[in-house]
């Protein structure tokens, strides 16, 4: 008889999931609509509001722009190299420079420093969300007279979007011009060609999926970590499974966008 309860309950709640799967999606989506409504107004940015804003701008990207600016130089120089043997040998040197741009510049680069914010950034602030809530530090702000979400989720959200961005943005400059001087050495020579070619691959089609994509990827890594922390996602009551759960959703929304990138930019 234990059995047949047992699997009963296994099916009810196997039956249940696509709804708590709906149900989570849900709470995210109302959650990043109510904090760029919030984003947008401004009686949301009181005199405590911005300066938790400032101080988590300078903190969320100081720390890891130089190094993380550092490893793509590194890694831009190397894949360069690779590349440009790869097409020496099969007579094929005048595309080496295009497949860097495209693969670094455009695929690689954002992908990677939204991943980057996201662990050293924002999951971590959403965990530290998650003990201010639970410690009465929101409660603590309510009877102050102060909006909890204006002034403790807002900055983290909007300092996790200007550090995907801000990441991204310079090490694609430092990508580009790395990729330049590995090529062509510490010369003019090959500027014009060099020109030409980032002309073509940043044409206007281009250039709007990748400033949507790294747009996107920072709201992702930036609002479903919080949401999973502040709302338990999957249903069970536990916080930790709750984080797990917005873990997974984030790869996968990184993952959709840069399938979708793909299929916009080749097919």
């Amino acid at each position: 008889m234990s059995h047949v309860v047992a699997l009963s309950r296994t099916v009810a709640r196997a039956g249940l999931a696509p709804l708590r799967w709906l149900a989570a999606w849900a709470r995210i989506l109302l959650f990043g609509a109510a904090m760029l409504v919030r984003a947008l107004s401004p009686a949301s940015y009181s005199p405590r509001a911005r300066l938790n804003l400032a101080r988590h701008v300078v903190l969320d990207t100081a720390p890891i722009l130089g190094w993380f600016t550092v490893l793509v130089a590194l890694f831009t120089l190397i894949l360069t190299r690779i590349v440009v043997v790869t097409a020496q040998s099969y007579g094929l040197s005048q595309y080496a420079l295009e497949m860097v741009i495209r693969v670094l510049v455009i695929e690689l680069i954002p992908l990677t420093a939204a991943l980057f914010v996201a662990l050293r950034c924002t999951i971590p602030g959403a965990a530290a969300v998650v003990e201010m809530r639970r410690g009465g530090h929101f409660r603590a702000l309510r009877a102050a007279g102060e909006d909890p979400a204006a002034v403790e989720l807002l900055p983290r959200m909007l300092a996790g979007i200007f550090a995907c961005i801000t990441l991204a943005s310079l090490s694609c400059v430092v990508a580009g011009v790395l990729a330049y001087f590995a090529v062509y050495g510490f010369s003019s020579a090959g500027l014009e060609a060099f020109t030409h070619m980032f002309g073509r691959v940043f044409s206007p089609a281009f250039t709007l999926i990748f400033v949507l994509k790294t747009l996107l990827s920072a709201l992702a890594v930036s609002v479903i970590p919080m949401a999973s922390g502040l709302h338990d996602l999957d249903g069970d009551g536990t916080r930790e499974s709750a984080a797990l759960q917005g873990l997974v959703r984030m790869f996968g929304v990184l993952l959709v966008l840069e399938a979708v990138s793909l299929v916009g930019n080749y097919i």
